[in-house]
């Protein structure tokens, strides 16, 4: 990889690497990659093919330039890390019940990404992985605006208690969640679980907030 190739965790640390304590954040809209799902992700194969296909796609785009498909304003860039989220349609959230998740995994897209771009990549990547079905992906814009997050650090099932944090400094600070009007629960995953120890993985949580 070049030195030069533009990471976006080290050029938007505000949205990729904030501190172990809430902070409120204006998230842009960005344009992603993204597969929609359903029921809880542990042992779940539609989970697991739509991370591989968020993957393939993404990493087609980046290795266009290989194939002589360079797209117009083309720059290196480190792949952006795997986001998901995470809701539930007549109920409140919980992480204890999975079940009934609503999901939608996702990978960010360089500016210089668009739907053509996008309909190139499903084209060759079906060409290589037809079994994955890239007619499940879509290309689309996510503007969360006013957001509270923080960084949590430790395996996944310790997230409730940072969440617990995020809802404190919701409270000091005067702001709704919007988890029961619309919003999700946004995690950015900076960690490898399969190459990480639980107890040091870093995962960005993300609530999208009112003021009151």
């Amino acid at each position: 990889m070049s030195e030069k190739a533009f990471d976006y965790k080290k050029e938007f640390k505000n949205l990729y690497m904030p501190k172990d304590k809430p902070v409120l954040v204006e998230v842009p809209s960005i344009n992603f990659i993204m597969v929609d799902g359903r029921g809880d992700p542990n042992n779940n194969q539609e989970f697991d093919e739509a991370v591989e296909l968020l993957y393939g796609l993404s990493y087609t785009i980046k290795m266009s330039k290989k194939k002589g498909s360079e797209p117009e304003g083309y720059f290196e860039y480190v792949v952006p890390p795997l986001e998901g989220l995470w809701w539930v349609d007549d109920d409140k959230f919980s992480f204890e019940e999975r079940d009934n998740w609503k999901w939608t995994v996702m990978i960010r897209q360089p500016e210089f990404v668009n739907k053509e771009v996008f309909d190139w990549a499903c084209k060759e990547f079906n060409i290589k992985k037809p079994g994955l079905k890239p007619e499940k992906a879509r290309f689309e814009a996510f503007e969360e605006g006013l957001c509270v997050q923080m960084m949590h650090i430790g395996p996944y099932a310790t997230e409730p208690e940072t969440v617990g944090q995020m809802d404190g400094f919701m409270k000091h600070e005067g702001l709704k969640g919007r988890l029961v009007d619309g919003g999700k629960h946004h995690e950015i995953y900076l960690s490898d679980p399969r190459k990480s120890k639980p107890e040091s993985m870093k995962t960005v949580l993300r609530h999208p907030v009112a003021r009151v």
